[in-house]
């Protein structure tokens, strides 16, 4: 992208608000995997302003009960790790990294009564109950104190983070110095109610129109309908059947990679047309198939046809770093979703796991891939299951580092999000719809990616 000139003084007079009727406030979606899209994530994810996805494979059910779950988390305060005064060390370190802020609150009839951190177990019995290495020098704070306020309590007292409590003492959230700040750059995704926001995706077989209104009922925000192939007639169809039941929500439809792709999936009453065939990192379609096509001539080709139309795009897949989430909006998509690159965080639903050099990591796996796959299929029997098994086109296994500096998901929407709005300065905008009409997008050869990257160490000798 090319500099322009710019009177845009400062990256936060950029409103990154999406215009696409879903709700956020950044344009950040996660995509629906299953080893990536879950209730922590979801949550962690709307109050900085995004959207989750929760995968298809999993059962109503299960979705409507992580849906009101959502909608009972807090908008301002983080939901805390408990254990009781009994639970032990060993129940303490399976629970430690399920959230970034790193602490437990010892709890007795929800009341806190101390913290525990991972240093406080250090060459202590796995068997040793928390309440014997828990610190009792606790603090709390107010439920009904603002971002600001927190920030200032959690400085004077030198703490790193507090429980949260309501008039009765009870334990309501917990809340980080970081978490306050975060709280004063970021809005909410929030419903009409004032209620996180959460998608959920439906695929094209089975019984797609109860499974829509089984989602629609449970109280969805954003309904998606998924399939790797969306330019197809099964797409076509589950569009009709969701559109004739009248939905108040929006409807995503994808994938597609050309302009006839959206035409067709508008038609058939999708809002939002989700683009990328090939582009992400746990797909092999483009080795396996020789099918896809560059994500940002997708993505400009197809949010191109979609304004015409009165809709909007997502671009699906491809992003490494903040620079392909900013490419993508210059190329005119409302949101931008993004899978491996948050599977290697807390906030992730895999189990954290530590290789032979001591360095954390988490299992992705693509959905077209042997190992979800299965999943999918768990109902079927054995013979079909097998059957479908044997042709894949995913990585079934792949080892996603946590980045040291960058652990949590917050930490990676920090990053993308500085460099968004850095990129709508260098184009001279303040809003999203500015970026995509006054962003200045050239070709560069592979010298001249290369010259771009940054040195971390000396290239003398």
């Amino acid at each position: 992208m090319i500099p322009s000139r710019s009177n845009v003084t400062s990256r936060m007079d950029v409103d990154l608000h999406t215009t696409d009727n879903t709700g956020a406030t950044i344009p950040l979606v996660v995509a629906n995997m299953t080893a990536i899209s879950g209730r922590r994530m979801a949550e962690t994810v709307a109050r900085r302003g995004g959207l989750t996805v929760i995968p298809q494979d999993i059962p109503i059910p299960v979705v409507t009960e992580v849906i009101s779950w959502m909608k009972s988390r807090h908008v301002l305060f983080d939901t805390p790790i408990t254990l009781e005064a009994h639970q032990t060390v060993a129940d303490a370190t399976s629970l430690i990294h399920k959230r970034a802020h790193g602490a437990i609150v010892v709890v007795e009839n929800n009341k806190p009564l101390g913290i525990v951190m991972e240093e406080d177990w250090e060459g202590v019995d796995r068997f040793t109950q928390v309440h014997r290495i828990m610190s009792k020098d606790l603090m709390v704070i107010p439920d009904t104190v603002n971002a600001r306020e927190a920030f200032n309590l959690l400085h004077e007292k030198n703490r790193r983070l507090a429980p949260v409590v309501n008039a009765s003492g009870n334990l309501v959230g917990i809340i980080t110095k970081t978490g306050a700040l975060r709280a004063t750059l970021y809005q909410p995704a929030l419903d009409s109610q004032g209620k996180l926001r959460i998608a959920a995706a439906v695929g094209v077989n089975g019984d797609v129109k109860a499974k829509a209104e089984g989602l629609i009922k449970a109280g969805v925000d954003v309904l998606v309908v998924d399939t790797a192939h969306g330019h197809q007639e099964k797409m076509i169809e589950a569009l009709k059947l969701i559109r004739a039941l009248n939905p108040k929500i929006p409807i995503v439809a994808g994938n597609v990679v050309t302009a006839e792709g959206v035409r067709d999936l508008v038609a058939a009453g999708a809002d939002i047309i989700k683009v990328g065939v090939g582009p992400g990192a746990m797909c092999t379609t483009r080795m396996q198939t020789g099918v896809g096509r560059p994500q940002f001539s997708a993505v400009m080709e197809c949010a191109a046809e979609a304004k015409k139309l009165g809709k909007y795009v997502w671009a699906d897949g491809g992003v490494r770093h903040p620079r392909d989430v900013a490419l993508a909006l210059a190329a005119g998509a409302s949101s931008v979703m993004i899978g491996s690159w948050f599977a290697g965080t807390y906030e992730s639903p895999s189990d954290l796991r530590v290789d032979s050099s001591g360095k954390l990591y988490k299992e992705s796996f693509g959905m077209a891939s042997a190992r979800a796959v299965a999943a999918r299929t768990s109902s079927e029997d054995a013979f079909e299951r097998a059957r479908k098994g044997i042709y894949e086109e995913g990585i079934s296994t792949s080892r996603m580092y946590l980045d040291p500096i960058r652990p949590g998901v917050e930490d990676l929407i920090d990053e993308i999000i500085a460099g968004v709005r850095s990129s709508c300065t260098y184009a001279g905008a303040k809003s999203l719809d500015e970026f995509a009409d006054k962003a200045v997008v050239g070709i560069q050869s592979a010298a001249g990616y290369a010259e771009g990257r940054p040195l971390h160490t000396s290239w003398g000798k």
